[in-house]
Order: C-alpha cells, then structure tokens, then sequence
C-alpha cells in the first residue's frame, strides 16, 4: 500500500533581523511600513500559504561595545502588525515571535487569545526564551534568568497560557430573551498558578477562541529543547538541510511526542528556508551566486564568524583562510544582544576548519556555507520537486520560506512554484477551513475540565 502523499505546510517569513535581506537592492521596501507586511500576507494567501511568520528584535544590537553598524534599525512589535494584517487577510495564519522571559502569561495569553478573536481563529505563537542580560536590561527583571533555568520557565509560562486560555469552557457565554450576553456562572476564567516562576490568580476576561487556542511553534535542538517541544508545540522549527539528517532529526521529535502521550502526526517540522529561481539550473546558480556574494559580504562574514570565535576577526583577511586562533567564549561576548549559535564553540570551530579544509573554503566562503538556510536553487519545476521529494521523504512537513528582497521577493515563487506544486497535489488548491490549526492539519484542542482550569 503506496504511502498517502503529503500536504506542504508553507509559512512566509518577512526578512529583517539577520543577513539575508539585500537592502542595497533598489527593489527593496521598508521592514516598518504596513505596506510591506500587507504585500507579503497577501502574496502568501494567493499562493495558498498556511501562514505568516514574524521574527523578533527586542534590542540593538552592539559589537564591541558600539551600536552594531550592520544590524536592522527599527523593528515594529509583533502583535499589533499581525492584527493590522488580521484585517487585510481571510485565511492565512498570523505567527508572532514573543519571548517568554521577558513577558508575563496574563498579559501575553490575552494578547494572544484577542488576537485569534480578531482573526477569526488564525493566531500563533512562536516560544522563545532568553538569559541575555544584554537584552534584559530593557525589561523591568533584567537578565535574571539563568541559562539552566530557561525551559523551566518557558514550560510553567506556556502551561499557564494555557490554563488561561482553557479557563473558558465554549458554552460560557449565553444570551438572554432581550439579547444580552452574560456569562453563565461565576467559575468561569478563574484561574490560579503558584509555581517556580508565577504566582498568580484571578479571572481571564477573555472567552475562549475560535480555535480553542492560539497555535505555539517553537525551536529546540538540544536534548532538553526537543523533549519540550515534542512535548509542547504544534509545530517546531528544524535547523536541518539536508535530507538524512533532517530525516533522523523528523524520526527524533515524532517518537518523543509519541512518548510523551501525543498522538502520530500532532507536531509538524518545518525548517526556514529560501529560493532562487531561473530560466534555466544555470541561470538560477549564477543568480544565486551573486545574491549569497551580496549577502555575505567580507565585513558581514567577520561578524558572522565573530558569533561564534567571540573575538574580533576584522584584521583577518575574509578571503583568505580561518582565523589562525581560537575560540574565547570566556571572553566578554563581541556581539551583543544575538542569540549564541553554538554550544560549544571549540567543536564548533574544529568542525568548521575541517570543512574548510575539505573544500578549500576562505573564511568568506565558509560562512555563506554555514549561515545558509535551506536553499532551493534551480528552474520553477526543479524547485517544485525538491521541495516536495524533501517532504515526502520525511525531511520535514513544510518550510518557512524568506527571500533576499523585501517585499516582493516571494511573488516570483506564488506565480512560478506554487502551480507547480498544486498540480503534483502537494499544495491546496483552496483553503478548506478557516483557522490556523485547520491549515496545519491539526484539530482544535479540547477544553480542560472546569474543575482543573481553577487548580
């Protein structure tokens, strides 16, 4: 019996925060303007696209004690642009990153819970965690939390959203013979969480969503991130490229949520990814060529590279071979306020100097390599059946696709991929339903019992 053909989870993802958006190019828009945000949503739901997916920046960026002079300047807030695109869009899912250590689980479940409101059940929620101090001092606890301590709070943080959330039973609110609304009796949103990291209680003022919970996304590759992800998200995202690896780290999340009492297929793997089209595979090689030069260039290599030696590489030649030294990650951190790529950098680096030495890469060469997302690199019908061999192959459910140019980069890919991939089956044609967890495949979470929303 031949193996039922997979749906392709697609979310768009609006560049800014890191090294692939080219905004040298004269094509480039604004990261701040609406204009952006509504072009790119709206390219996504003509093309059938599941969601749209924000990053976040809560800070800027230093190097050396100096403003970071290759970082973004301006990075709206999350949640009031995926409202504003609740009001341009139908059916696309709105996919905000939000720190859980930075925020408090009344307030954000709120927002949150609002939000799918206002979208007709289309709200989701991408969990992250932080213990830069850096980054903390923005916020009223500064960088209190300790590294060990990140998933503790992460995970009491998410199971507190979701009390809140399920502390409306669906039948809570009823109409009168007038046509008022009240609620039916005085349980309902009470809620009350005394743990580690909260101790609070109260009544949640928000009813229950049109999905019954907003969906959580979320990123983990360590051994403790899997097992909370597998246990506590609807979709994760995956770091890995190719295809075995991507396959085992598929096979790895799955038997853990299956262990953790989660039925086969609750939690969907979609790694970010990007594509350069042309006429023809050597058309769109040499495209690609020139956007990955223009992206990396010598000085962003040093920086990128600098991430991870925690030393200042400037005087290194960036096309020339590694630095001769070296990691210090003793050392005060050269990049502020981004997140560490690396959790030993010493393996890292040795690995990285092999490689280097296998391909003969410069050290420019070597970080477009290993900076590089998924690449989908070829003529519309190529990219088409990568992507979907990939998924049919287990490498993942879908992908999370960004472009070098903001923000029309994706309409090359709905006009000349997307078809594609309809007449293979792989992709809807028409949306089926009207919620963020209908376009994932995943059904609506059932309500907690009234009597455990209030322990």
């Amino acid at each position: 019996m031949s193996k039922p053909r997979k749906q392709i989870i697609l979310g768009a993802y609006l560049g800014g925060v890191n090294h692939h958006t080219v905004w040298s190019d004269p094509a480039a828009g604004s990261q701040i303007a609406f204009s952006s945000f509504q072009h790119l949503a709206r390219t996504a739901e003509r093309g059938r696209f599941d969601f749209f997916f924000l990053a976040e920046g809560l800070i800027l960026r230093e190097r050396l004690g100096l403003i970071f002079d290759q970082d973004i300047v301006g990075r709206p807030d999350s949640l009031p642009v995926l409202a504003a695109l609740a009001a341009v869009t139908e059916h696309l899912g709105l996919v905000g990153t939000i720190n859980a250590t930075f925020n408090e689980p009344y307030e954000l479940a709120r927002q949150l819970a609002s939000l799918d409101h206002l979208s007709g059940g289309r709200a989701g929620w991408n969990v992250v965690t932080s213990f830069d101090a850096f980054t903390g001092q923005n916020f009223r606890r500064g960088g209190f939390l300790h590294r060990d301590d990140r998933y503790v709070r992460a995970g009491e943080f998410l199971a507190t959203a979701r009390k809140l959330w399920d502390s409306w039973p669906a039948d809570a609110v009823v109409a009168d013979k007038n046509g008022g609304r009240f609620v039916r009796d005085d349980t309902v949103g009470a809620f009350s969480q005394h743990s580690e990291q909260f101790d609070i209680s109260g009544h949640f003022n928000v009813p229950r969503s049109p999905q019954g919970r907003p969906g959580v996304l979320q990123a983990g590759v360590s051994p403790q991130g899997r097992d909370f992800a597998a246990g506590s998200a609807d979709a994760i995202f995956s770091p890995y490229r190719h295809l075995p690896e991507a396959r085992e780290f598929y096979q790895d999340i799955q038997a853990r949520a299956l262990r953790q009492g989660r039925p086969a297929g609750s939690v969907k793997l979609l790694p970010s990814a990007s594509f350069v089209l042309g006429d023809t595979e050597a058309e769109a090689v040499e495209r690609h060529r020139e956007i990955t030069r223009t992206q990396v260039s010598g000085r962003t290599a040093q920086i990128l590279l600098e991430t991870v030696w925690n030393r200042d590489l400037s005087g290194y030649d960036p096309d020339g071979p590694l630095p001769d030294v070296g990691p210090d990650p003793e050392a005060p951190l050269t990049i502020q306020g981004r997140a560490r790529l690396a959790q030993d950098p010493h393996e890292t680096v040795a690995g990285w100097r092999a490689l280097a030495e296998a391909n003969n890469y410069s050290l420019r060469e070597l970080a477009i390599h290993v900076f590089s997302r998924t690449e989908f690199i070829g003529t519309p019908v190529q990219v088409a059946e990568r992507i979907d061999s990939f998924v049919q192959n287990d490498g993942s459910d879908g992908f999370i696709l960004g472009s070098h140019l903001t923000p029309t980069g994706l309409d090359e890919f709905v006009d000349r991929v997307v078809p594609l991939l309809q007449e293979r089956g792989s992709l809807r044609t028409e949306y089926t339903g009207t919620t963020l967890r209908d376009n994932l495949g995943l059904p609506a979470p059932a309500p907690a019992p009234a009597a455990a929303s209030a322990a």
